[in-house]
């Protein structure tokens, strides 16, 4: 069984390493650490790892609490921060733990098990299909969400693929990935979003769907192939 991966968010050199080094002694892989959220949103352009651990308090523009916001992982918060302003705006984002400084190896290693167990649960089912309107030019179009085979990002722009037409739509692929993952999208590369209803088959990093070949990211890999239910 392969490590389970964890990105570390934490401004103090001394408490990144320490947190590196207990993970590391109980078998979990710590793939970075950073010290601002712009370098970790990069990071999350192409690498999806298991869990997050971030503090509140880091460098930068943005804080732990909003970084969170645009992670599409679980998340831990390690922070010195207890004031009931900072508890309040940390239950907005749905935290899979919230540690204390200091913190101890214990409880440290208790909130992550109990963050990957929940990433690990399957999902619940998926909503009922639903009619959306699409812009396409000058034209707005009526597409059912079943009907969307995969969604390619194109710049600043999105290539919607039903199964014998494109759409290209003016809004970038994180945005439409927010609405359509209610559906039964899911993420398998930086560029593509999939319907997985569609999937007929995959073979040598590509996943095959009404006769589309879409990549799969070697990051999203692990991910997706969990996803499946093999026999």
């Amino acid at each position: 069984m392969s490590k389970a991966s964890i990105v570390v968010v934490e401004d103090e050199p001394l408490i990144a390493d320490d947190i590196l080094d207990t993970l590391e002694r109980h078998g979990y892989e710590v793939v970075s650490t950073f010290f601002n959220g712009k370098k970790v949103l990069e990071f999350f352009e192409d690498n999806a790892p298991d869990l997050a651990i971030l503090d509140v308090n880091i460098d930068g523009t943005m804080d732990g609490i909003e970084l969170s916001k645009h992670l599409k992982v679980p998340f831990i918060f390690l922070t010195s921060y207890y004031d009931q302003k900072t508890l309040d705006r940390a239950k907005q984002v749905n935290p899979s733990g919230y540690i204390v400084k200091p913190f101890n190896e214990r409880d440290l290693i208790a909130n992550v098990e109990i963050a990957l167990s929940r990433r690990k649960e399957k999902p619940a089912d998926s909503k009922a299909p639903e009619k959306l309107f699409l812009k396409n030019g000058q034209e707005i179009i009526s597409v059912m969400s079943s009907d969307i085979v995969y969604v390619e990002a194109f710049d600043n722009y999105a290539n919607v693929f039903t199964e014998k037409e494109k759409f290209i739509i003016s809004h970038t692929l994180k945005s439409v990935e927010g609405k359509l993952l209610p559906f039964g999208f899911m993420r398998v590369h930086r560029s593509y979003l999939i319907n997985f209803a569609h999937v007929d088959s995959l073979s040598e990093g590509y996943v095959f769907l009404k006769g589309h070949k879409v990549q799969i990211g070697k990051s999203y890999r692990k991910d997706f192939i969990e996803s499946l239910s093999m026999l």
